[in-house]
């Protein structure tokens, strides 16, 4: 009797054991995702402040006319080559996003490193209402070498 009381406590916490992932699962590499990301975005954050506040806004809407917002739009959202250029060339003149016109000058900011572009670009792309894929320094060099 006492040994099926003490078997009978045990599996509880056998089962519990059992539920519990061990090390090198995906949801260990998930975190690590997800603090990439969040390392990222606290990086590309200080970069946005020091390059694109200014003319984007603090909340990403721009301004009419003038600078674009980043706001959901097809740009921002879209292809990852496309934003890693336009940080890299800058651009003049008029440009229509998602049917709005702005006439205004980007720099380029191809001085920033191939880092801090990624940084700023997975910012952008996960605020402001925006949810996209991580930027990576690789795609920014890749970027770069095809645009030399």
């Amino acid at each position: 009797m006492r040994v099926f009381v003490f078997v009978w406590l045990l599996i509880p916490c056998l089962v519990k054991a059992q539920a519990k992932k061990p090390a090198g699962t995906t949801s260990k590499t998930a975190s690590s995702s997800a603090n990439t990301l969040k390392n990222s975005i606290t990086r590309g954050h200080a970069v946005y402040t020091q390059y694109c506040l200014t003319c984007h806004q603090a909340d990403g809407s721009g301004v009419p006319n003038l600078n674009p917002p980043l706001i959901r739009t097809k740009w921002t959202l879209g292809s990852k080559t496309v934003l890693i250029e336009q940080v890299l060339k800058g651009s003049s003149g008029k440009v229509e996003i998602d049917g709005e016109t702005f006439n205004n000058s980007m720099p380029p900011l191809a001085s920033l490193t191939d880092q801090q572009i990624a940084d700023v670009l997975t910012y952008v792309r996960n605020n402001f209402g925006n949810k996209a894929s991580i930027v990576t320094p690789a795609e920014v060099k890749a970027v770069k070498a095809k645009t030399k």
